[in-house]
């Protein structure tokens, strides 16, 4: 779900310029926590560290995305 997601939100902010500040914040927001629900169901996995990290690694990029935000 968290590779969904972040395509979906890729998609969106690439495609779509016509997004207010607010909207893409609701966006990145979105991803960031679907990613970190699924990093921590990753958690509960044995051997899925390395897919928690890449869930963590991507909320961590929508939460630097967001600072950028004015």
């Amino acid at each position: 779900m968290c590779a969904e997601v972040c395509d979906a939100t890729c998609r969106v902010l690439s495609e779509d310029n016509r997004m207010d500040e607010d909207s893409i914040r609701v966006q990145l927001e979105w991803c960031r926590t679907v990613c970190l629900e699924c990093a921590h169901a990753f958690d509960k996995q044995p051997g899925a560290e390395e897919s928690a990290a890449a869930c963590r690694a991507c909320a961590q990029a929508c939460t630097d995305f967001m600072a950028t935000l004015t």
